[in-house]
């Protein structure tokens, strides 16, 4: 059994913000858990307005407090986000994520994170290469 705290996983190097000042992310669950999706508690800053797009992971996420929206690239849909909504991100679809207001987030990624990745110029992750 596993059994982590968010509060200690925040005083660890499980918690990374990114470079560009968007968002911190506290990863509860990596691959070396072995359980074969990681899972992360995320801030999203408000005023944050970024594109991602994970060609190497899936990603499910629920919003637990806050307000914002996500915009599909491929057809400009947008998607209000706020407490209870789920978008899952199951065709590696480009995405703009943008907060009104501070957003707490809870996050699946599959394949599972190593813990130290932040977005490329792509808004990907990379994939780790032992995930190959």
């Amino acid at each position: 059994m596993i059994v982590r705290t968010l509060a200690e996983a925040n005083q660890s190097n499980r918690r990374i913000v990114s470079p560009d000042g968007n968002w911190e992310s506290t990863r509860l669950l990596l691959k070396e858990d072995q359980m074969g999706f990681s899972f992360h508690i995320t801030t999203i800053y408000k005023g944050a307005d970024f594109q991602m797009h994970y060609q190497n992971h899936l990603e499910s996420v629920y919003c637990m407090s806050g307000k914002g929206e996500v915009e599909t690239l491929a057809d400009g849909k947008k998607y209000p986000i706020e407490p209870g909504t789920v978008y899952i991100l199951d065709k590696h679809d480009k995405h703009v994520l943008r907060a009104f207001e501070e957003m707490k987030m809870a996050c699946v990624f599959n394949p599972p994170l190593n813990g130290k990745e932040v977005h490329n110029a792509e808004g990907a992750y990379e994939l780790d290469a032992e995930t190959i």
